[in-house]
Parts: C-alpha cells; sequence; structure tokens
C-alpha cells in the first residue's frame, strides 16, 4: 500500500507518491507507481528525442530551452485536439438547423420493414407426395414380429427406392398472410 518502504524508494517514486497524495489518492496498489513512472519517462524520452531532432535541423551541438518547448508543444498539437469555439459551433449548429427534417411516413408505433424482407414472417415448403393408384395390402404388427427384422428392412428400402421413380413429390410454398379481420 501507500508509504511502506519509504527509505528505498527512488526519487521519482516520491514524486509520484507526493503528486498522488496532493490529488487525495490515499489507498493504491504499488503497482500503480510504477505505471506513472513508466509513462513519465516514456513522455521525457520521447520529448527529448524530437527536441535533439530540432536541434540538429537548426544545426546547433546542444539541445536548448526553445527546443524542448518546441518538441513540447508539437506532442501536444499531435496528441490533444482543442474544440473548435463556441461562436464556430452556433453557426454551424444554425446552418444544420435551417433545414427541417423529413416528414415521418409511419404512423405511430415503430416502423417496421415490408414483410418480405423481414424475417419474422414465417414461410413453408412443404413436401406432398402423389399417391399411387396400386393399393397393397399394409404389413401389421404381428407381421413384422413374425418376419426377420434385417429382411423386413432391407425389403422396406427396395418397396421405397421402386416408389420413388413412379412418384413426383409437389412442393408447395407460400408464405402466410395476415389474419383477416373479424
Amino acid at each position: 500500500m501507500a508509504g511502506e518502504g519509504e527509505e528505498d524508494v527512488p526519487r521519482d517514486a516520491k514524486i509520484v507518491k507526493s503528486l498522488l497524495k496532493s490529488m487525495g489518492v490515499e489507498d493504491y496498489e504499488p503497482r500503480v507507481i510504477h505505471q506513472f513512472l513508466e509513462l513519465w519517462y516514456r513522455y521525457v524520452v520521447e520529448v527529448l528525442t524530437d527536441a535533439q531532432v530540432y536541434s540538429e535541423h537548426a544545426s546547433k551541438s546542444n539541445i536548448d530551452c526553445d527546443d524542448v518547448k518546441l518538441a513540447i508543444q508539437s506532442k501536444v498539437n499531435f496528441s490533444f485536439s482543442q474544440p473548435p469555439p463556441r461562436e464556430v459551433l452556433l453557426e454551424l449548429a444554425a446552418s444544420r438547423n435551417k433545414i427541417p427534417l423529413p416528414k415521418s411516413i409511419a404512423g405511430p408505433g415503430v416502423p417496421l420493414p415490408p414483410e418480405q424482407d423481414t424475417l419474422l414472417s414465417p414461410n413453408y415448403q412443404l413436401v406432398i407426395p402423389r399417391k399411387s393408384a396400386s393399393t397393397e395390402p399394409e404389413e401389421t404388427e404381428d407381421d413384422e414380429e413374425m418376419t426377420d427384422p434385417a429382411q423386413s428392412s432391407q425389403e422396406q428400402q427396395q418397396q421405397q427406392t421402386s416408389d420413388l421413380p413412379g412418384q413426383t413429390p409437389q412442393r408447395v410454398s407460400f408464405p402466410l398472410s395476415r389474419r383477416p379481420n373479424k
């Protein structure tokens, strides 16, 4: 927690702790200090690297205060954008509000897309087999028990395959329409 092991803490960590304390933060995890130090070091390295580039561009041998200020200013301009002035926003709002909103086409309630474009309307596709004119006697459960199950299943498969070419199923597809008003 905060305040443990003050004697062996580096100077930068003490500064971060004092900043947190000045902002009213009393309870924090120890890794928060390390995260702030990492952010701080990374920012300083980036600013000093930019300042060195500006100094070299100006053909100076050392980095001076103006190079550091320019690096900080470019970092602030790059990282943070300022909102436009209030007057500009008011002018933009006034010009935008001159155009009226379109009239609402839908009636009361939530407007929904047409029924053909929704997945809510059920659509059924039925296969209606055409019955053949042959009248074959149906097997009863007693007949099935007496025959060999393997043989009866083979016979059933052969019968089904022989019936398929003669039968052409009729496909019917229709959407359900609205219920008629009562």
